[in-house]
């Protein structure tokens, strides 16, 4: 008898011990909004293959979603992080910080940031210079740094129209302006000698002047719901939105894109680099979740299939740019041999 309770007591303590495996039956990722229509379309396509649980889908932007990947390991912190930028530095510091320290990094695709209006608005032709310009609350002025001044685009630049400053665009904790500020701001800033200068003298220096955006209303953080900047445009006359290409091409029918140093946004400008203003998309994953999360493996191998990213695959008619055949193969070994990340330099 004594030994029946000791062995029931025994088993009483196991159910009560925590689990070494996941409680979560289902998939979580989260992060860029950007990559959060391509994620969301792959969940659902997984969970009819597979007839799992479909994964659950965040949109939190690209440093939101880092940070709660972040956060640890287990079922309390999402398996995937996506992201339309690299992982900083800082963050892999974070992140092993925090335990979570066998990290995976996937290429899945391409991505150019567009800045649109309403189809009933003229064409603008922006130079780099341009977005610079009139959207950084510091605008070189006279070789000086002084609070940007400029009211319309025609202030900016001869060529463009008279129509006042006036662009919603993604939040801080989004890879879409991370990438938005690297590409467009600095960019452009870095075509002025005299701000180059500074640049490679001071790079600290150089993005405490350049890289803030305008406070006074000409610059709109607008949440990370691009459907809704989308919806502004077609609602304010002569108002601007930055987003991703995806979003433009969903909503080809209402607004159309500028063109940036004479390129127009288009799935091949964009994949081979002429439009200046194209990034690199991700998924961040944690190896030390494969086989505890169930449908983790599976629903790694359906992101990076032939079917999902590679050249008419059912995420390129959602708008993603697939890779050139060379680096899908590579992202599909990646995912096959769960190989780490090296870390991030920067």
């Amino acid at each position: 008898m004594k030994a029946f309770l000791g062995a029931a007591a025994a088993l009483g303590l196991l159910a009560l011990a925590p689990s070494a495996h996941a409680a979560r039956d289902y998939v979580w990722a989260a992060g860029s909004s950007t990559v959060f229509p391509f994620s969301t379309r792959v969940a659902e396509n997984f969970a009819k293959k597979t007839g799992k649980k479909s994964p659950k889908v965040e949109s939190l932007g690209t440093g939101g979603g880092i940070k709660m990947f972040c956060g640890g390991m287990g079922e309390g912190f999402p398996d995937i992080a996506n992201a339309s930028r690299p992982m900083k530095k800082s963050e892999f510091e974070a992140c092993k910080a925090k335990g979570v320290k066998d990290i995976i990094e996937i290429k899945i695709g391409f991505d150019g940031i567009v800045i649109a209006m309403d189809k009933k608005s003229p064409d603008y032709n922006f130079k780099l210079e341009h977005l610079y310009l009139g959207l950084a609350q510091n605008a070189l002025r006279g070789g000086q740094f002084v609070n940007n001044p400029y009211k319309t685009w025609k202030d900016v630049g001869s060529g463009l129209p008279a129509n006042r400053i006036l662009v919603y665009g993604p939040p801080p904790t989004s890879g879409t302006r991370d990438a938005w500020v690297e590409l467009a701001i600095e960019g452009g800033a870095k075509k002025f000698p005299t701000i180059k200068k500074l640049h490679d003298a001071d790079e600290k220096g150089f993005k405490a002047k350049v890289d803030p955006m305008r406070k006074d209303g000409a610059w709109i953080d607008a949440g990370e719901n691009d459907n809704a900047i989308v919806g502004t445009l077609t609602k304010t006359p002569g108002a601007l939105g930055v987003f991703g290409f995806s979003f433009l091409e969903e909503n080809a029918n209402v607004i159309k894109g500028a063109a940036v140093n004479g390129v127009k946004p288009t799935p091949q400008t964009i994949a081979n680099g002429s439009y200046p203003v194209s990034r690199s998309l991700f998924i961040y994953v944690k190896k030390g979740q494969v086989g505890v999360t169930p449908g983790l493996k599976e629903f790694l191998n359906e992101f990076v299939s032939d079917a999902a990213t590679g050249r008419g695959g059912y995420l390129q008619g959602r708008g993603l740019i697939p890779l050139p055949p060379t680096q899908h193969d590579a992202a599909k070994a990646t995912a096959s041999k769960l190989t780490l990340m090296a870390p991030p330099k920067a």
